[in-house]
């Protein structure tokens, strides 16, 4: 397995069946021994099925070298870090590093509105940010990510930069380790379950690495974000209680403001735009079609629930021509 490589061979099977996925887990474990040896690893550890996947497979083949550093950005969805923490320390026994960094994050976005300079902070202050963790730990010269093979075709076409592709700096101070790197979203959920990984944790969620930064459209405000952050988990929560098998669900707040009507008086607040796709490797996606009594709970708790919303609406657009994300 060439671990260096960012084409995938056009004789790559797919990996849909144990037995396959067994064979990639034992090509993946043997290059990450190759490539590390004795070295020390840092996994940009986001809590989702990519990097949590990554993750297994470190540990799986060079155990304590590895050091799960989880940042909390200040753009995560309600109680997500805390999630992380509970998943992987308490229930993974994982050598993990909580660091919080909101504010920092938050400082440096501030006033940005362009999609792609956004992703590019986020992407380098990731790197700043484990760079000093590496130099305080000491002996860590690899750095995982758990990057996909849509991440890099996204990125290579102009679609858009992943923080994991296009965000990193030409002069960073570490060797890459990307086992995954060649494979789907639905390749690599295949592969955390022969991992072992819980259901919890390989059907969780897509999140974008530079996580609500993206769904908060335009320049960041904490306002804003923090109202996104509300929205999100209602949604979050009706759909997962109406029992839904909806590949992505989430919300964006754009910034932009509509008139409403609120206890009798003027409105200027924001939209809420909810978005739900049905996709198997992300390269596609169709729109699928909620149940009205549940869109009709949707708006009705987000505009009780939200301060600064006076609007909800559904996003019916497929990929192509729109992306998953709306930046």
């Amino acid at each position: 397995m060439d671990l260096t490589s960012n084409t995938r061979p056009a004789d790559m099977e797919r990996i849909t069946t144990p037995g396959l996925a067994d064979a990639f887990i034992a090509e993946a474990v043997e290059a990450v021994r190759a490539q590390v040896g004795d070295g020390k690893v840092l996994l940009a550890l986001s809590g989702g099925v990519d990097s949590s996947v990554v993750a297994a497979l470190l540990i799986k083949a060079i155990g304590r070298q590895v050091v799960n550093v989880h940042v909390n950005h200040g753009l995560m969805r309600k109680g997500e870090s805390e999630q992380v923490v509970e998943v992987f320390e308490k229930g993974m026994d994982a050598n993990l590093v909580y660091v919080d960094a909101s504010d920092r994050f938050l400082a440096l976005l501030e006033g940005v509105a362009e999609p792609e300079a956004k992703r590019k902070i986020i992407g380098g202050e990731f790197v700043a940010v484990f760079a000093e963790e590496a130099a305080r730990l000491e002996g860590i010269s690899f750095l995982a990510q758990g990057t996909i093979y849509p991440d890099i075709l996204e990125s290579a076409d102009g679609v858009k930069a992943h923080h994991n592709v296009g965000g990193l700096p030409e002069d960073m101070d570490f060797e890459l380790v990307e086992p995954v790197k060649l494979l789907y979203k639905d390749e690599v959920r295949v592969v955390g379950r022969q991992l072992g990984l819980p259901a919890s944790m390989v059907d969780r969620q897509p999140f974008p690495g530079p996580g609500l930064g993206v769904r908060c459209l335009g320049a960041i405000t904490r306002e804003r974000l923090e109202a996104l952050r509300e929205a999100d988990a209602i949604v979050r929560e009706e759909i997962e209680a109406a029992g839904l098998n909806i590949w992505q669900y989430f919300c964006v707040v754009p910034d932009v403001r509509a008139t409403g009507v609120r206890e009798g008086r003027r409105a200027f607040d924001w939209p809420v735009i909810i978005r739900c796709v049905n996709t198997v490797d992300a390269m596609t996606a169709e729109v699928p079609e909620l149940d009205w009594p549940l869109m009709k709970r949707l708006t009705a708790r987000i505009l009780a629930e939200v301060p600064g919303v006076c609007r909800v609406a559904y996003d019916l657009t497929p990929k192509p021509v729109g992306t998953i994300e709306w930046e």
